[in-house]
């Protein structure tokens, strides 16, 4: 019992406990046959090459590739699904794969793009644009590549708290599931969590939102179901791009006060439409506090879209329901750690080469906020993803991967979309297997030339 308040206190979770006790002593709860209950012993795996944390579209791909490479891999999960923003955030399509003359998102994320089209039959084979998700389907597409990999998954289990040693090196993290507090080691982590929760707990600098703090406005998403798929297909165009879309005169009306003209929408399937629709403002992804509000807000603006568009168009949306909203968040910006080169506008604008890029990236610079603009490429346009975006300053032995790596806040509007997310975990699952094997479990030291010759063999495109 000792050695385990030893471990709470330097973990800083004994003032929880105690208050916890004291609270329950002071509201005279009684438990049955409380002199015979455990609590469970805190325990430690440290069999593990490469942890990643966090199973959105880079964590898979990190945990595929660093399984592929020979490493052994774990991949935990706080939820139960793999897939994150195109499964559990119910995002209802794919941001374009093409730089408008060729498919520029290769190797794995090429893979897992195809094969989720498998479950969007209605869609055209060739299209590489806006292609729509049915997100069970790329659920199992996820499940079954991680698991055939060789990696394993964890699920329902949250990354508590990181443990580092005065060498800047991660010994351990502490994950919270349904056997207590679990320690895991690993010789390199990937941190994949999107909000950049490992390596800025650890320690490593980062950036969130502009000089003010104020981030980027999040979406929850959400489908109708029973949908007249006849009229759908044959009436108006809905999204907020056309100034006819029914979504504007809903706005005007003021009868439905939650909603914006925020409003993008595809059929998923036979009479299902899933929506990207509707702004959160600032809300910051690391408070609890703030998406719990954001949460229970995010689906009264679907209960309200809903009635938007009975009323408006009541032969396509009369008889459908709220079928489904969001399990998560759908977060636009958080934490962008610090990393050895930062990616910059400037970049983006110039169609900036690297010499240790690891992939392209054309898709526009989209910042979901007040006065900002658009700014778009022209067919064939790119520029490259550095290497060194992906490790975090000051710390040896842990990878980024997803919308957490080494940006400035409007290249962010680029590269936090799913295709990049996908490149990026790959090569940085990839790194860090090769760190396990190259350099002393450090990222920053690996062979990088050697790296980007083993993406461009499993089918990555970069200059």
């Amino acid at each position: 019992m000792e050695a385990r308040r030893n471990f709470l206190k330097k973990l800083g979770l004994l003032s929880a406990a105690t208050v916890a006790s004291n609270f329950m002593s002071a509201r005279n709860l009684s438990v049955a046959n409380t002199s015979t209950v455990k609590q469970p012993k805190i325990s430690v795996d440290s069999q593990w090459d490469v942890i990643v944390i966090g199973g959105g579209p880079g964590g898979c791909t990190a945990a595929i590739s660093a399984a592929r490479e020979g490493a052994k891999t774990l991949l935990i999960e706080a939820t139960g699904q793999l897939g994150g923003m195109g499964t559990l955030g119910l995002v209802p399509a794919w941001c374009p794969f093409s730089d408008g003359e060729k498919i520029i998102y290769r190797g794995l994320a090429e893979k897992i793009f195809n094969a989720s089209k498998k479950g969007v039959p209605h869609e055209k084979k060739d299209n590489l644009y806006w292609v729509r998700i049915n997100p069970e389907y790329l659920m199992s597409v996820y499940d079954s590549m991680v698991v055939d990999s060789g990696a394993k998954v964890l699920f329902f289990s949250r990354l508590a708290a990181v443990e580092k040693s005065a060498n800047d090196t991660v010994d351990a993290i502490i994950v919270a599931n349904k056997s207590g507090l679990v320690a895991f080691k690993a010789k390199v982590y990937v941190d994949a969590t999107g909000d950049g929760d490992l390596a800025a707990w650890a320690g490593a600098p980062f950036k969130q939102g502009d000089d003010k703090g104020v981030v980027q406005s999040s979406t929850l998403c959400f489908s109708f179901a029973n949908v007249d798929t006849y009229h759908y297909l044959n009436g108006h165009r809905l999204h907020n791009d056309n100034p006819g879309a029914p979504v504007h005169q809903a706005v005007k009306s003021g009868k439905y006060p939650l909603i914006d003209s925020h409003f993008n929408d595809n059929l998923t399937g036979p009479g299902v439409v899933s929506f990207n629709a509707g702004h959160l403002v600032n809300v910051d992804s690391t408070n609890p506090w703030a998406l719990s509000e954001a949460m229970i807000t995010g689906r009264q603006i679907a209960t309200q879209y809903l009635a938007a568009m009975q009323e408006l168009q009541p032969q396509t949306f009369g008889g459908s329901f709220l079928n489904r909203t969001a399990a998560v968040l759908g977060v636009r910006e958080s934490r962008r750690i610090e990393g050895d080169y930062m990616l910059t506008a400037e970049d983006w604008m110039a169609r900036r080469t690297f010499d240790d890029e690891i992939g392209r990236n054309s898709y526009y610079i989209d910042v979901h906020k007040a006065g900002h603009g658009a700014k778009f490429y022209g067919k064939g346009e790119s520029h490259g993803i550095p290497y060194r975006c992906l490790t975090p300053k000051g710390l040896k032995n842990v990878i980024a991967a997803g919308r957490c790596i080494s940006v400035d806040e409007e290249a962010y509007g680029s590269l936090r979309v799913m295709p990049p997310c996908l490149v990026t975990g790959e090569a940085a699952g990839m790194a860090a297997a090769h760190a396990v094997k190259q350099s002393k479990n450090d990222v920053h030291k690996i062979d990088v030339q050697l790296l980007r010759k083993r993406l461009k063999e499993e089918g990555q495109y970069f200059l």
